[in-house]
């Protein structure tokens, strides 16, 4: 079987790579190796309830009408209306530290009076910083990838909290480091957090997951589900085709893949592409969701997320042991401005997780692991938050166990290799890497990711 080209993975960078090259008439085909689209932002059902895996919300939201956004590039890539993607802003999020709160919304005006109010010291710094984060081209495929966000941040402001605080969210919300974040993808972060903002699909990444299905179906794009890629046969280090776990072969002039830079050199054939342990990623999670009888606002809860610490310094890296209590991602879905309330009330918790630690576990063992660090993670919380255990109808836990199986991605990362590769290239000739391990982050980011390696590798060369 031969196509123009070949995407692996249905998450969103795979797909909309796919309805991109599918609007230029190329035969596409996308392979996936479960039988559910969405990748790393995808859904599952439990007793009959749907719920979103991933990031608790999409960044990056812009109203109608703004073409020039991330979200309006991305709507126009694929040609889709604002309306369509049904989306709804957040309320009122928040960063939480010891002594000090930093509220958000997505009026940027908001988190620069909070930063006035709660460090008057530090205002002036935080000013001249957001300046120079609004001049920087952090989608320049050539631009540098190893500025030290920590060492650009230094030169703004004094006060280690404040940094530890603007840190938080964004290192949650995409960060494959430990300690520090490459800057161009600090930038990517702060513009797609505070500067643009959060919103929820109503409908979840089921509803948004369906329509982009829809269109590169429509489009006359193949797929095939729940047969994953066994090999990636190269020649003269030059892509050849690519064996599935069913022992199909296709045959493409190229492929785009999603599953990760070193997931994907480990299925070349011949092997001959050195490994660096550095390229491997780490930074893994535990997430509980909760059911609740009563709405998130009844029970105490009005913001939409909440990203607490519970010391005076954030750490971000591999915990020592399961799971690192002292930090994490409080989120209500049902705080979002949806045009009906929710049927149930939702709560998910997040923190920062140890992979070896987890996959270590015995499957008895593993179970009862999770019972015990999911009721010490409530317990921390309810330090400091109020205490809505008596009104749980449902929970569910995930671990960085659970990530692994499900995205394929080394030691369970969310957000892949800590080295990026935002040109796409790799060793092998026509074969080039989209998603998580190219650099643009969080779900549009992700999306815009399939695009512009579409746009670069395939269909420039089409045009030529």
């Amino acid at each position: 079987m031969t196509y123009d080209a070949i995407v692996i993975g249905a998450g969103l960078s795979g797909l909309a790579a796919g309805i991109r090259l599918a609007m230029f008439d190329l035969k596409v085909c996308i392979v996936e190796k479960h039988t559910v689209i969405g990748g790393l932002n995808s859904f599952y059902v439990r007793k009959k309830r749907l719920f979103d895996v991933g990031l608790h919300a999409m960044t990056n939201y812009s109203p109608k009408g703004v073409r020039s956004s991330p979200l309006g590039k991305l709507l126009k890539q694929l040609r889709f209306k604002h309306d369509e993607f049904r989306l709804r802003q957040q309320l009122v999020s928040e960063i939480r530290f010891p002594g000090k709160t930093l509220k958000f919304s997505n009026d940027f005006e908001l988190l620069t009076e909070e930063v006035r109010e709660q460090f008057p010291t530090q205002i002036d710094g935080f000013l001249q910083l957001v300046q120079y984060i609004d001049e920087f081209d952090e989608l320049n495929l050539e631009g540098p990838t190893e500025v030290s966000s920590r060492e650009v941040l230094a030169r703004y402001l004094s006060d280690p909290m404040l940094i530890d605080m603007l840190f938080c969210p964004l290192m949650y919300y995409g960060n494959a480091k430990e300690v520090d974040m490459d800057f161009y993808q600090f930038v990517i972060m702060f513009k797609s957090i505070f500067k643009e903002g959060f919103a929820k699909p109503e409908g979840g990444m089921y509803y948004i997951l369906g329509l982009m299905e829809d269109k590169f179906e429509s489009l006359g794009g193949e797929m095939i589900m729940g047969d994953g890629v066994a090999s990636i046969h190269t020649r003269n280090d030059a892509f050849q085709s690519i064996t599935l776990e069913s022992g199909r072969e296709l045959q493409a002039d190229k492929v785009l893949s999603s599953m990760g830079y070193v997931e994907t050199m480990r299925l070349c054939e011949p092997g001959n592409i050195p490994e660096d342990e550095s390229d491997i990623g780490q930074m893994s999670f535990m997430e509980s969701i909760f059911v609740t009888e009563r709405t998130p606002v009844e029970l105490g809860y009005s913001n939409s997320i909440v990203f607490y610490c519970t010391e005076p310094e954030f750490r971000y890296g591999v915990p020592e042991d399961c799971v690192d209590l002292t930090s994490g991602v409080l989120c209500c879905p049902n705080n979002f401005d949806y045009s009906e309330p929710l049927p149930e009330g939702i709560i998910r918790i997040t923190n920062q997780a140890n992979f070896n630690k987890w996959d270590a576990f015995e499957r008895k063992d593993y179970n009862s692991a999770k019972r015990e660090w999911r009721e010490r993670s409530l317990a921390n919380i309810f330090k400091f938050f109020p205490d809505f255990s008596q009104s749980v109808v449902f929970l569910d836990t995930f671990t960085p166990k659970t990530i692994k199986k499900y995205t394929g991605h080394c030691n369970g990362a969310v957000y892949g290799s800590p080295r990026k590769i935002k040109n796409g290239e790799t060793p092998v000739k026509n074969l080039f890497i989209c998603g998580t391990d190219q650099g643009f982050l969080g779900i549009v980011g992700a999306t815009l990711s399939g695009i512009s390696m579409a746009n670069l590798h395939i269909l420039s060369s089409k045009n030529q």
